[in-house]
């Protein structure tokens, strides 16, 4: 190719790399978009008797990276915060933990290998919330590497201070801190039973709260708490 041919074809070569620089943007650099999960329907028998379990509560830090089946997710969530009974107090159902005036404030994300997802008790189901692996998040060690994560998510928006609510206290943030600690403390202490009740590893931590709150996009009303690893033992 002489000097003149070379130049000539400097545009259409522009051109070409012009356009695979534009198909290499369009590249999807983020993961799959997450769909719902549609869990199991709980198990509400089996495993280890209350008191058995009671034996067997502790803390396990060394979790196996094991996937949970579906089934075992489904069971851990249920019995950490899910629906027990259509009717609760409030006018509300009521769940497996309790809660000040039934406000369940307490919301848990769910940090999978695959992306992040808030329980719906009602529906008994994850909503997707960010792609990616963000277990990580949750702490150091096996909190990194193990199967589920639980993210203890207060919204105060949930607390009722209407005319109908008897607790006067109940639109006092300092009142309103104990309130969420213990029933975060709560719902901790069933994923510590049911994980005692089924050959389960658990452990109860601090987090990281900051990028948790940004990543998972929460609102100014959100408050990220504390975390629990849950797995099998290593």
């Amino acid at each position: 190719m002489n000097r003149r041919t070379f130049v000539k074809t400097l545009p259409a070569v522009a051109v070409l790399a012009s356009a695979a620089s534009g198909l290499a943007q369009e590249t999807p650099s983020t993961p799959q978009e997450l769909q719902p999960i549609a869990l199991p329907k709980p198990e509400t028998d089996g495993g280890k008797s209350v008191l058995a379990a009671l034996q067997e509560r502790r803390t396990i830090r060394t979790i196996s990276a094991k996937k949970l089946p579906p089934q075992m997710l489904s069971n851990l969530l249920w019995a950490a915060f899910g629906v027990n009974r259509p009717q609760g107090s409030f006018g509300k159902p009521g769940r497996t933990a309790a809660s000040a005036s039934n406000s369940q404030e307490i919301d848990l994300y769910v940090a999978l290998a695959e992306g992040v997802y808030r329980y719906e008790a009602a529906s008994h189901r994850l909503a997707p919330v960010v792609a990616g692996d963000f277990r990580a998040r949750a702490g150091r060690g096996a909190a990194a590497t193990a199967p589920v994560n639980i993210f203890f998510v207060a919204d105060l928006t949930r607390y009722d201070t209407g005319p109908g609510q008897p607790d006067r206290n109940i639109g006092n943030p300092e009142i309103q801190k104990g309130y969420y600690f213990v029933a975060t403390g709560l719902i901790a202490s069933n994923v510590y039973l049911f994980a005692a009740s089924q050959g389960l590893a658990a452990w109860f931590h601090n987090c990281n709260r900051d990028a948790a709150a940004r990543e998972f996009k929460l609102r100014p009303e959100q408050r990220v708490l504390y975390a629990q690893t849950v797995g099998y033992p290593a």
